[in-house]
């Protein structure tokens, strides 16, 4: 495996030059290959969303770098952060944020008009295609605020894998879920971990979600505590 993602001395504070000045991550170093399927844990307030809307490239880091397949970021350039997003990123959160006036191949689709491609007859195939793998090819043109709250999450993550990126972050994808269908979208982020090479990130408070994960990272008071192999896998 090579190098997706590196983080070096990543620092991240709010209220910059006020009173209530406070530094939420104090110089995270962190490595992902591709390929990987990581945990990021630890308590409510330890960082863990402030760490992933970095490394999405959602928020500059206050001190440090970051690069992506060997590539520097530079946060001042929002043409350039546009395309990384869209060559190697896809998001997947707890909420689904998915647009429920339109249908759910039409949700699928939506990283394309938005990142300025054209939707093609080729890219609405991929899309179908998609949805067919997260078993939702009947529902493909149902509205998406006619969908259960699991049939919607594996719409969201159709969705991000729409580009194909190189690394996916979710962030609690199965928190708002009950133990079936978060067991079943958990088979399905690793199956598309194993078919298309995408390396995740996955923030959950669920220790037996972060147990099935290959790589455990836990984040306590903006530091990363511990970052183990699990041994089990």
């Amino acid at each position: 495996m090579s190098e997706l993602l590196r983080l070096t001395q990543i620092r991240k504070s709010y209220g910059i030059g006020t009173p209530i000045e406070t530094e939420v991550l104090h110089g995270i170093d962190l490595v992902m290959q591709q390929q990987e399927f990581a945990a990021l844990i630890g308590p409510s307030g330890s960082g863990k969303s402030t760490l992933l809307n970095i490394i999405g490239l959602l928020e500059p880091a206050t001190q440090g770098a970051i690069s992506m397949q060997g590539k520097a970021i530079n946060y001042t350039d929002e043409k350039t952060l546009t395309q990384q997003r869209a060559a190697n990123l896809g998001f997947v959160f707890q909420f689904h944020h998915l647009l429920p006036a339109f249908s759910a191949i039409e949700n699928v689709m939506m990283p394309r008009l938005i990142n300025g491609m054209s939707v093609t007859g080729a890219a609405r195939t991929e899309a179908e295609a998609l949805l067919d793998a997260v078993g939702l090819k009947k529902a493909m043109n149902k509205k998406t605020s006619e969908l259960s709250g699991g049939m919607q999450q594996r719409v969201a993550i159709a969705r991000a894998l729409s580009l194909k990126p190189a690394l996916v972050l979710a962030d609690e994808p199965t928190g708002n879920l009950d133990t079936q269908t978060s067991d079943e979208i958990f088979k399905l982020l690793r199956r598309f971990n194993t078919e298309f090479n995408t390396a995740f990130l996955i923030v959950t408070h669920d220790p037996r979600l972060a147990a099935r994960c290959d790589r455990i990272v836990e984040l306590v008071d903006g530091n990363i505590a511990t970052d183990r192999v699990n041994p089990a896998h």
